[in-house]
């Protein structure tokens, strides 16, 4: 029975995530992400795919972040008709992240159209919400620790990754093999998140390496955030963070709420500008049995900030010269209101930009990080000249030395290691250690590889 792997995404970069197996005349794709950052990876999104979205016979996503699941609404666009297998957290935050990445999409291309500074006459979304819509009615929640069968002869079951609600570790078994991808790992002793679970066996493994490179700071991330905080208040600006909705609004809420109660911050008005992360917020509430948080811890730090849904009340804060702190999606920076408040907030040397996370390159959170002294908004360029800061300390990836800790509970070496979900310096960093301090075999496969295994 034979059985191909290929690797249509999250190789050379942390976006794009999509896995091809094939088994006796049964596709399952293993994630469907949106590639993000670059141009050229993103006109990837608007590319064919290498096989017909209608030959896929199932899906099945490790968890929500859109780089993951972002294509979905397109696939089925295209005459994708079987189930999608996930998580429950997972199929709840895939409800409130890809209409939202639909609407976002049509908006932006009705700003384009109306301000005329797109290269496209029309500018044209990539799907809309009606799509994203119509795509959730094929999600199927499975259980975390239960084997589900889905395609002939290919079964799944789903163990926590920590991470974000409903991240999985994924393995797939077919014909006495075990197939382990595991999704975007969280990190071992997480403020919020449980340790991603440890993996006795595999036959084949696809390891991420967002980090494979880097070790995160070993420093109290409340100091760091009040150190920031405390600093731009005193000359009078606010902090603005652009921050991903779904895990990292969160936990930035988390320690927000500490500190103010603590009284190690000013009393500064606390804004959660961003719908979708006011629904993942609700939902990370409602889920304590995936997280380290008790309800009433979950609560209290849930009810730090104010909520802003409406646009009127986002466009509001702009015009408020009160130094404060917003908390507005996306985490690097790529579309979404924070973009607005970059225009105001960025050109002012009082004011902080305070990014929490990995910055994919391409994006402008990761020109800013890098020291850029202006970044392209809405066809403008816009002078960056407040504070820009990153706090990775607060990232919800296992850095090189955590996915060593994870690999290194292996009982045995898998036949083969892949190396993805990272920028090229990243993967064939952890490439080199995983060969280096723990003797398997591995690769850093190319976009569109295809490997038998055996």
């Amino acid at each position: 029975m034979g059985i191909s792997l290929s690797f249509l995404g999250a190789v050379g970069t942390v976006t794009g995530s999509k896995y091809l197996i094939e088994i006796d005349g049964a596709r399952v794709l293993l994630d469907c992400g949106l590639f993000q950052g670059f141009k050229q990876l993103r006109l990837r999104n608007w590319a064919p795919l290498p096989v017909a979205a209608k030959s896929i016979d199932a899906v099945v996503l490790t968890h929500a972040h859109l780089d993951h699941s972002g294509y979905i609404p397109l696939l089925v666009k295209k005459g994708f008709r079987g189930p999608i297998y996930c998580t429950e957290g997972t199929r709840e935050l895939c409800a409130i992240l890809l209409p939202d990445s639909g609407y976002l999409q049509e908006k932006d291309a009705e700003f384009a159209n109306r301000h005329g500074f797109s290269k496209h006459r029309p500018a044209l979304p990539l799907y809309d919400q009606a799509d994203a819509e119509a795509a959730l009615e094929r999600f199927s929640a499975v259980p975390f620790d239960t084997e589900r069968t889905v395609a002939d002869g290919l079964s799944a079951r789903f163990l926590p990754a920590g991470h974000i609600l409903g991240a999985a570790i994924v393995e797939l078994s077919c014909a006495g093999r075990r197939l382990v991808f595991s999704g975007d790992l969280g990190r071992p002793n997480s403020a919020t998140m449980l340790d991603p679970t440890p993996i006795a066996s595999a036959d084949y493994l696809v390891v991420e390496s967002t980090y494979g490179d880097r070790l995160h700071e070993r420093r109290d991330p409340e100091e760091a955030l009040a150190e920031v905080i405390n600093r731009t208040a005193a000359r009078g600006g606010t902090i603005l963070i652009p921050s991903f909705a779904v895990g990292r609004a969160q936990t930035l809420l988390y320690h927000l709420q500490r500190l103010k109660a603590a009284k190690r911050i000013p009393d500064l008005p606390m804004y959660l500008d961003s719908p979708m992360a006011i629904d993942a917020t609700e939902l990370f509430c409602r889920h304590a049995e995936e997280h380290r948080l008790s309800q009433h811890q979950a609560e209290v730090a849930c009810r730090v900030a104010r909520y802003v849904r409406e646009p009127q009340e986002s466009k509001a804060l702009d015009r408020e010269a009160m130094p404060k702190i917003i908390i507005s999606a996306s985490g690097m920076a790529t579309g979404g209101r924070v973009l607005h408040h970059l225009k105001r907030f960025a050109p002012d040397p009082r004011n902080t930009i305070l990014f929490a996370g990995f910055q994919a390159g391409g994006t402008r959170g990761a020109a800013m990080t890098s020291g850029a002294e202006r970044v392209k908004i809405h066809g403008e360029y816009v002078p960056v000249r407040a504070e820009v800061d990153n706090l990775h300390m607060l990232s919800a990836h296992a850095d090189a030395d955590e996915i060593m800790g994870w690999l290194g509970k292996f009982e045995r070496a898998p036949r083969m290691t892949f190396v993805t979900h990272g920028e090229p310096a990243a993967s064939d960093a952890l490439r080199h250690r995983i060969e280096e301090e723990l003797g398997w075999p591995c690769t850093v496969p190319e976009y569109r590889e295809e490997t038998e295994l055996a």
